[in-house]
């Protein structure tokens, strides 16, 4: 296991299974009604079965190549939520090192408790309790646009992977590749959004339940119809068509995330690049894969 470079505050025992070790979560560039909703959300959803798991985990690293990694490479996993982006590498790394400033660090802890090269770390994105230059491995999957410096963050986050190591993000799009009527039907979600996130974290969660059911679900169905008898293509490019093939745990999970989240912002794939160039990366690769936009560079 690798040395902090400062003391932790606490270490807490998970069920005498994993050790929880406490950093400062509060900082500057943190919304602490974000990270409170997430550590809701995630204590809701804390189970993924390893099919749910391995299916969406090839998706977004779909433009990682594992050889390019040493058998002894290290991984930190930002904004690890349950952790199922960490047991998704757990096979491919010797040590990964799951750090989040919730308190789904404690869904964590009961996900990933076979996993003993998961270690697992409650702290902020400001205060990344490792020397710069420490991994050979870096991702942010979800979580650096709910951050509200997000461009800040991500330079916080480049810092600690050594020269030559990899980063991997994934923020959410600005429907950059969309057409019209697809952002307009977004642009009117977003009301939605807007009031459904201030609502009492239970109540926020039956309305978000009650959208999958009754939004998500018959439009996957609509989707799935027209990929099948009409055009497969024109089914792909339908709302919420990335969810054909996805689990009904999944489903309900990413609708609370998308309504029920407070702080969220989206980013071109240009302004991500560039964002991406400015924290020194180069050699950066885009997946042209849902979900957009995820994307890996190199650190110079």
């Amino acid at each position: 296991m690798l040395n902090f470079n400062t003391s932790e505050d606490q270490i807490i025992e998970y069920k005498s299974q994993k050790k929880i070790y406490i950093f400062n979560t509060n900082d500057e560039n943190s919304d602490k009604i974000t990270i409170e909703s997430f550590g809701e959300e995630w204590s809701k959803f804390s189970s993924f079965n390893s099919d749910e798991i391995t299916n969406i985990g090839n998706e977004y690293f779909d433009i990682v190549d594992f050889k390019d990694f040493d058998s002894d490479a290290k991984v930190l996993d930002l904004g690890c939520g349950t952790g199922r982006w960490s047991i998704y590498l757990a096979s491919k790394f010797n040590e990964v090192y799951s750090l989040d400033p919730s308190d789904a660090i404690f869904s964590a802890a009961e996900l990933t408790s076979e996993f003993k090269n998961i270690y697992l770390i409650k702290a902020s994105s400001e205060n990344i309790p490792f020397d710069d230059n420490t991994f050979d491995f870096a991702i942010s999957l979800g979580v650096l646009h709910h951050i509200p410096d997000t461009e800040q963050a991500l330079n916080t986050l480049v810092r600690k992977i050594k020269k030559g190591g990899k980063c991997l993000i994934y923020l959410y799009y600005s429907l950059d590749n969309r057409g019209f009527m697809y952002k307009l039907v977004f642009k009117f979600s977003n009301i939605f959004r807007f009031v459904i996130s201030k609502l009492p974290a239970r109540v926020k969660s039956i309305v978000c339940d009650i959208i999958a059911f009754t939004v998500y679900i018959p439009l996957i169905g609509i989707s799935k119809s027209t990929s099948m008898f009409i055009s497969k293509n024109l089914g792909s490019k339908l709302p919420l068509s990335y969810y054909s093939d996805k689990s009904l745990n999944v489903i309900r999970n990413d609708s609370l995330d998308r309504f029920g989240t407070p702080l969220e912002q989206r980013f071109s794939k240009l302004k991500i690049k560039e964002m991406m160039e400015k924290s020194g990366l180069y050699n950066i690769t885009f997946s042209e894969n849902k979900p957009y936009w995820h994307a890996i560079g190199q650190k110079k």
